[in-house]
């Protein structure tokens, strides 16, 4: 009824109705009622966290557990579950409810929020999407709850269980604890277990149908073999740099593993930290940079270029080297307009990421023997909803605030969705009806 009395296509009205989410929970958070006793929050602020939840990212101006009240705790835990999972999840559980048949036109809107080429299977795509979440949140929360019920009583223990669980499976990086996991950064089981849940949300859900049906359709997309090529050579890269740079303060080896395969992996777009990012080493500030620029997968809960937009560059550019012009991968050849879509892609996010650094570093007030990364780190972190902070985010102004919470906002609906709601036109595949002449240009 919205599309139609304001005449809005697709992409439109995701970005909208993402935005309407946020306002509203800005406005929930904003509330007396939701804070702790002798607590008050500005509106910026309140906008700014709904922002983060609601985009999945973690970056927060506040400490969360000082400042909510377990009211207020629980609605950014149900913005993160729509953030994460997308509100049109929300509209296909309350017709599954009412036993009500969903539209056309709601099909296509589905296909365009799970970035699918087709409408057909996007119904059944969506239900595995929320019953392969919610089954993966539980376990979490079960696995959770062995730790956190001794620590803290079982009902805030399981309270706590369930609100990082979502929030790790979800890639919104958002704890209780006020210093994210850097108080477990001795317990290698809770470690592990956020760390396998971050993975599960950031691998993508037509990763997992793939493999969980594999058995039945007796084959692997593409997408899913470029994804998990690039997401294992990553982990295992991270983990082993890591190893070696930034796990000075881990007790012995396995915990100076399971610490180090935790840095590896909370860059792509979770945002819990197992140490305090200002005392990292420049080595393992860069990869973490680079690992949160590149995020998870497509059609996940995580953000940045995605693994498979790396994955199909770089399997264009083994092909260039092979003196091949197509990109072949896998006894497949990836289209010419996807690889341009993710060169494209690639391109204008270095470039949004650049220009805001440059914004930022002549507003904001850097710390004396800070560099350019104390920007750049934060920028990339918003950027790809990560979450992870190198301390800049509760010392913003109200631009700097204004201008992380955009790059957030960009970083989850997408781009491309951004671009298109902005113009109001997707651009047009079919290309001119006649070519220029070709005239060679020097390179390199």
């Amino acid at each position: 009824m919205i599309k139609k009395n304001f005449k809005m296509s697709n992409v439109q009205f995701i970005a909208f109705m993402f935005l309407f989410i946020i306002f509203i929970g800005s406005f929930l958070l904003w509330l007396p009622i939701m804070h702790q006793p002798g607590q008050s929050l500005a509106y910026i602020d309140s906008l700014f966290v709904a922002t983060s939840a609601v985009c999945v990212t973690g970056l927060t101006p506040i400490n969360i557990s000082e400042v909510f009240n377990p009211l207020g705790q629980s609605v950014m835990l149900i913005l993160i579950e729509l953030g994460g999972l997308g509100f049109m999840s929300v509209a296909l559980i309350l017709a599954l409810m009412f036993k009500k048949r969903l539209s056309f036109q709601s099909r296509l809107l589905m296909k365009d929020m799970l970035n699918l080429d087709s409408h057909g299977g996007v119904v059944k795509l969506l239900k595995f999407v929320v019953r392969f979440s919610f089954i993966i949140q539980f376990i979490g929360m079960v696995l959770l709850s062995t730790q956190f019920i001794p620590e803290y009583g079982v009902k805030r223990g399981v309270f706590f269980s369930i609100f990082h669980s979502v929030s790790a499976f979800c890639n919104a990086g958002f704890d209780l604890f006020g210093d994210s996991l850097i108080g477990y950064r001795g317990n290698n089981f809770v470690l592990v277990v956020i760390a396998l849940l971050i993975l599960s949300g950031g691998f993508g859900f037509i990763v997992w149908y793939d493999l969980i049906h594999f058995k039945k359709n007796r084959k692997i997309s593409l997408h899913t073999k470029i994804a998990l090529s690039v997401s294992t050579f990553l982990v295992f890269f991270g983990t082993i740099i890591f190893f070696f740079t930034d796990t000075g303060g881990a007790t012995d080896l396995s915990n100076k593993l399971s610490n180090s395969f935790f840095l590896s992996v909370t860059p792509r777009t979770a945002g819990f930290a197992s140490l305090d990012y200002g005392s990292m080493s420049y080595a393992g500030i860069l990869l973490t940079i680079v690992l949160m620029f590149i995020g998870g997968t497509s059609g996940s809960t995580a953000g940045g270029v995605k693994t498979t937009t790396i994955g199909v560059l770089i399997v264009q550019l083994i092909s260039l080297l092979k003196g091949r012009e197509s990109a072949e991968g896998f006894g497949r050849t990836i289209p010419l307009k996807t690889v341009l879509k993710g060169f494209m892609f690639v391109f204008f996010s270095s470039l949004i990421c650049f220009v805001s650094s440059l914004v930022l570093a002549m507003t904001e007030a850097i710390p004396y023997q800070s560099g350019i990364e104390y920007v750049l780190f934060e920028v990339v972190s918003a950027f790809a909803t990560v979450g992870l902070t190198m301390g800049l985010t509760p010392n913003l102004t109200v631009f700097g605030k204004l201008l992380i919470m955009s790059l957030m906002f960009i970083g989850r609906v997408g781009l491309y969705t951004v671009i298109f709601a902005l113009i109001r036109k997707e651009i047009s595949s079919q290309g001119h009806k006649f070519n220029y002449p070709k005239e060679n240009v020097l390179v390199g």
